[in-house]
């Protein structure tokens, strides 16, 4: 089974940038979408943004204008890059994708942003 492992999370201060890269061990062409969440302690798990296979973009109106989806369909990756961070940006960052061939979404672990005021 495919396996999703995030990373490129940390601490960074109010304003600044970071990329979280979501690695998968086969082709991302075989999700038909993926999708960063992200869920804070004690809060609901919520999307940030997500790629589908034709290439189309969503994003959460909170992060729309300092955010950007993308994806290395060579190294099977999809990139979330976060720009003018702020303190309500910090959560767990997860990635996901779901596939239609077995109607499975497969979820990875998880990367920790925070932002520090």
């Amino acid at each position: 089974q495919v396996q999703l492992v995030e990373s490129g999370g940390g601490l960074v201060h109010t304003g600044g940038s970071l990329r979280l890269s979501c690695a998968a061990s086969g082709s991302i062409l075989d999700f038909n979408v993926i999708a960063w969440y992200r869920q804070a302690p004690g809060k609901q798990r919520d999307m940030v943004a997500r790629i589908f296979r034709g290439g189309k973009t969503n994003y959460a109106e909170s992060v729309k204008d300092r955010s950007t989806i993308s994806r290395d369909i060579g190294k099977n990756a999809v990139f979330l890059q976060m720009n003018n961070l702020k303190p309500e940006d910090t959560a767990a960052y997860i990635c996901s994708g779901y596939t239609s061939t077995t109607g499975d979404y497969i979820t990875g672990q998880g990367t920790q942003v925070t932002v520090s005021s």
